[in-house]
């Protein structure tokens, strides 16, 4: 293993939906755990829940896995949540900050983790929205706050600060991790790491392209300008 990797102390989880990707990602030994989201299930033609989720459960083996309610009912929320908790002891459920109509499932929240429903609480993009959660759950029961640092970087912000604080409000709890979501760059992981983030979750794209870690920069930028040159041909100059 790249030793630049190696002594990373953040956990990589992988992100995706692909079954065969997921399970290949399994093999690698830096990670530790998985994320799904139903956006991405869409995109890999996802079509019964259930199965998808068995699927994913075989090939990770007892590592960490979110899942995602679908509903956005409250009684349904409840329902679904409960659900996903039966299919496996090592799944956290997904639940959105907000709902579709841009209510907070705060209550929703507090009630799921004062059941000791393992808990991912998703799509946060701000400190208020850290500190809200970290207040309504139960500080003995685990929790992930996935904080959207991607997307809230996407807005022209700097996500680091965000993230920062975030990590300073739970570092004196041991169930309490913080999540670094959407990752737009392998630089991100080295980010994250160095602030004291938990987690970070990495989509395929971004996986695929820790094997250049740490790869001599002269002899990048040699490939670079060589396939610039191999990709000029057959293109007429005048």
């Amino acid at each position: 293993m790249n030793k630049l990797i190696k002594n990373l102390k953040i956990h990589i989880y992988a992100d995706g939906a692909n079954s065969k990707e997921i399970a290949k990602f399994n093999k690698l030994k830096y990670v530790k755990g998985f994320t799904t989201n139903p956006s991405l299930m869409k995109k890999n033609n996802v079509l019964n829940y259930k199965t998808f989720a068995k699927k994913i459960l075989n090939a990770t083996k007892g590592k960490p896995v979110s899942f995602e309610v679908f509903a956005d009912d409250h009684n349904e929320i409840l329902k679904q949540a409960n659900t996903i908790k039966s299919w496996g002891s090592n799944i956290f459920v997904k639940i959105p900050y907000y709902n579709s109509k841009g209510k907070s499932n705060l209550n929703l929240i507090r009630i799921l983790s004062k059941q000791n429903v393992k808990l991912n609480i998703t799509s946060i993009f701000n400190y208020n929205q850290v500190r809200h959660v970290f207040n309504n759950i139960n500080k003995n029961s685990h929790s992930i706050l996935s904080i959207f640092a991607g997307r809230v970087a996407d807005t022209g912000r700097d996500p680091v600060e965000i993230v920062k604080k975030a990590v300073r409000l739970t570092r004196s709890t041991k169930k309490i991790k913080i999540l670094w979501a959407s990752c737009r760059e392998t630089y991100s992981i080295f980010t994250a790491d160095k602030i004291g983030c938990d987690i970070i979750t990495v989509p395929d794209s971004i996986l695929k392209k820790m094997k250049i870690i740490g790869k001599d920069l002269d002899k990048y930028s040699a490939e670079t300008s060589k396939q610039f040159f191999l990709d000029s041909r057959g293109i007429n100059f005048n």
